[in-house]
């Protein structure tokens, strides 16, 4: 069974990755693997709970802007929409056919990789849309698009996101912040759908034993979030996406170093 130690530390881990491009569901894959813990349905079901916590970090720091704009829920529900139709038609598909270690690993290099040349390939461009206001619903498909992508394992939503959006025309801080804001309605889906599979587990998932570790779990996610998207908008808006993309490729090669040294 996962004990409060392994909670908060994975509590930790989704709240520092969920809206970094470096794919939060990897790190979690990977850390489990790193702390041991073997795979279980109550595991699965702590995972989304853990995505909960961190995504509800989004609406309390963006409160202001969510109710004093009507343009960005109908920008973000244009872009959930490929979403809705490819993940019902693709993600187990994608997620047969990109799963291992070795996949993840590889994933996170080619994505460091492209987060360490997107600034380079965009240096010329003058960004088109310097507030969420100012998208086009083209450029909301288009974003929408590129957050498919991340149905592969290994690449992170929000890298894709935000990768997307600089392509499209928004600046780096438009970008983050839109990326954070559609991750609402897309991760919160996700977590329903899944949710509903383990609908018949859920009254033993929530028994004296296992509440306090989805709640602590829930908790530090969420608190950590708090300061990560902060973190996020500051450091894009002053240097770009390069450190991460250092970050991925320095990660990646220590995890094919320890799969490859077992």
């Amino acid at each position: 069974m996962i004990g409060y130690f392994e909670a908060f530390i994975l509590g930790i881990v989704e709240g520092l990755t969920e809206f970094l491009p470096v794919s939060s569901t990897a790190h979690l894959i990977v850390s489990e693997y790193l702390l041991g813990i073997q795979s279980t349905k109550f595991l699965n079901f702590l995972t989304v709970f853990i995505q909960l916590g961190a995504i509800s970090a989004v609406p309390i720091l963006y409160f202001k802007r969510l109710t004093s704009s009507f343009a960005i829920y109908k920008f973000v529900s244009i872009s959930f929409i490929p979403a809705v139709i490819f993940g019902v038609m693709l993600d187990e598909l994608l997620e047969a056919m990109f799963q291992g270690y070795v996949f993840i690993g590889l994933s996170w290099i080619i994505g460091g990789f492209i987060l360490l040349r997107i600034d380079y390939w965009l240096r010329n461009q003058i960004p088109s849309v310097l507030d969420i206001d100012q998208l086009s619903y083209f450029q909301a498909i288009k974003i929408g698009f590129f957050q498919c992508i991340a149905m592969i394992p290994g690449v992170s939503r929000s890298g894709a996101t935000i990768v997307g959006g600089r392509l499209v025309g928004l600046s780096h801080q438009s970008a983050v912040e839109y990326s954070f804001l559609l991750g609402i309605p897309t991760l919160l889906g996700a977590c329903a759908k899944k949710i509903l599979d383990y609908r018949e587990e859920i009254p033993q998932f929530i028994d004296g034993a296992h509440l306090p570790i989805l709640v602590i779990s829930f908790i530090v996610s969420f608190l950590v979030a708090l300061i990560t998207i902060r973190f996020m908008v500051s450091i894009v808006s002053k240097y770009g996406f390069k450190y991460f993309g250092y970050y991925r490729i320095l990660a990646g090669l220590v995890l094919l170093i320890i799969l490859w040294l077992k």
